[in-house]
């Protein structure tokens, strides 16, 4: 099929190459022409693992381009997707600018029968008012189109999986002429089960929504069951197995830690919560996991507080990890800006490494590197020289099996504090490491001499 997609970020460049990829002709366009350039070349603007092979493989096939000519891509395609950005306004609605400057583009530019489906996070009822502003652009002109909503579920880091081996496609349509067009263009995707599901529309936007809620409760409930755990002398990581083995529950997001961020569930929360009280329905519990993940991604500091009796002043601690999770560049909403924030607030220094993520840190913190606040080393073990501590912020396998009596070693003092709770807390502890992690008081028991985190 001939196909474009409006929007070259996360969602619309791993949507676009993936359908490149299973021979599909896909012009992609974006208002930024540094990024043009850069696809055209095949250099991709963010971190995803196979993202750039799978790029140049089919630009160099002429399957996929880049352009910055709207007009270009409406009139190549049959089906246009708008994969553009929503960010949370002041009031912590969506902004749905950028979906309502594409789809008056599109009705300015359509020419031909074509499907346009909206692929961005929106609210409910914003697929509907793209139809109106198309038709409302098209100024007279009888252009048949149609409209649909297909969501994504893709996850940082395993995006080409998800996209290539989905667990189930949706797609919200008014009929059959669309639910066809996307039946037979994802096809390849569809052929060891069935996993399209068709909805109406105002099921399918709420549907995204509400998974991206599901799955932010609970990794809340879990940190708020890992403070329960700290002050009662359980371990949350037993627990988690405890309750993860039924099937029920499943074991899925059920990891205690230094809470979530990233450009999704925050986002995507604050959104679905203006959308409710809009519709004049209070959402206590959308409200009580944003509060508790803005908690727990203080309860790190809280560890380094409590173990210096609150004086950080002159401190230097170091960080490894700075992107919100592991295989991925990206630091919106990161535990780890919020951490050193607190830091320097306190007076102290922060040494970071992340294997991706420096850069974005880098363009983002650049004062704070200037007055010496912040050093970003080339190394894990760069960051631990001249610190009086460690904290583990994101969970990259490169983290996981360190040596911890070159850290205890290195410290000015012997402080770990685990983030994400993938030490094992005796063996941190005879390597001479005071250790801290989230949740797992009865573990410090067991292991003396490490002090007691809660």
């Amino acid at each position: 099929m001939r196909i474009g997609v409006f929007g070259c970020g996360y969602v619309g460049l791993v949507t676009g190459a993936c359908l490149a990829e299973i021979g599909n002709d896909v012009i992609a366009v974006d208002v930024s022409a540094d990024r043009v350039s850069m696809l055209n070349a095949g250099q991709p603007p963010i971190y995803e693992p196979g993202l750039e092979a799978m790029l140049r493989n089919n630009l160099s096939t002429g399957r996929l381009r880049f352009s910055l000519s709207a007009a270009e891509c409406v009139q190549h395609s049959e089906v246009i997707f708008i994969a553009v950005g929503t960010p949370t306004g002041a009031d912590g609605s969506a902004d749905l600018s950028s979906v309502s400057a594409v789809a008056g583009v599109l009705g300015e530019h359509l020419r031909a029968d074509t499907l346009v489906v909206v692929k961005s996070t929106v609210p409910v009822g914003t697929t509907r008012q793209v139809q109106q502003i198309i038709q409302q652009s098209l100024d007279g002109r009888e252009v048949p189109f149609e409209v649909a909503f297909n969501p994504e579920f893709l996850k940082e880091g395993a995006a080409l999986q998800d996209f290539q081996r989905p667990d189930r496609i949706v797609i919200g349509v008014d009929g059959l002429p669309a639910e066809r067009t996307l039946r037979a263009l994802y096809a390849p995707y569809n052929r060891n089960h069935e996993k399209l599901i068709v909805m109406d529309i105002a099921s399918a936007e709420l549907t995204k929504y509400a998974a991206n809620a599901m799955l932010a409760t609970r990794i809340s409930f879990m940190n708020e069951l890992a403070a329960i755990a700290d002050q009662l002398g359980a371990d949350i990581e037993q627990v988690r197995i405890g309750i993860g083995s039924d099937p029920r529950i499943g074991y899925a997001f059920l990891y205690a830690g230094a809470g979530f961020g990233g450009s999704c569930f925050p986002k995507d929360l604050q959104a679905l919560a203006h959308s409710a009280r809009t519709a004049g329905v209070e959402t206590h519990i959308l409200q009580s996991v944003q509060e508790v993940n803005a908690s727990q991604k203080r309860k790190i500091y809280q560890y380094l507080e409590q173990h210096f009796a609150g004086d950080l002043e002159g401190k230097t601690v170091a960080i490894w990890g700075l992107a919100f999770k592991p295989e991925t560049d990206d630091i919106r909403e990161a535990p780890s800006r919020v951490l050193m924030e607190q830091l320097w607030s306190a007076g102290a220094r922060v040494q970071a490494f992340d294997p991706q993520a420096m850069p974005a840190i880098q363009a983002c913190y650049a004062p704070r590197l200037a007055s010496g606040e912040l050093r970003l080393c080339e190394q894990a073990y760069a960051a631990l020289e001249g610190a009086d501590a460690l904290v583990v912020v994101t969970e990259w396998k490169s983290f996981w099996s360190p040596d911890f009596q070159r850290i205890q070693a290195t410290l000015r003092h012997p402080v770990l504090v685990d983030g994400r709770n993938i030490y094992d807390p005796g063996l941190v502890a005879r390597a001479g490491l005071v250790h801290y992690a989230v949740g797992r008081g009865l573990q410090y028991e067991q292991s003396p001499p490490v002090r007691r985190a809660g």
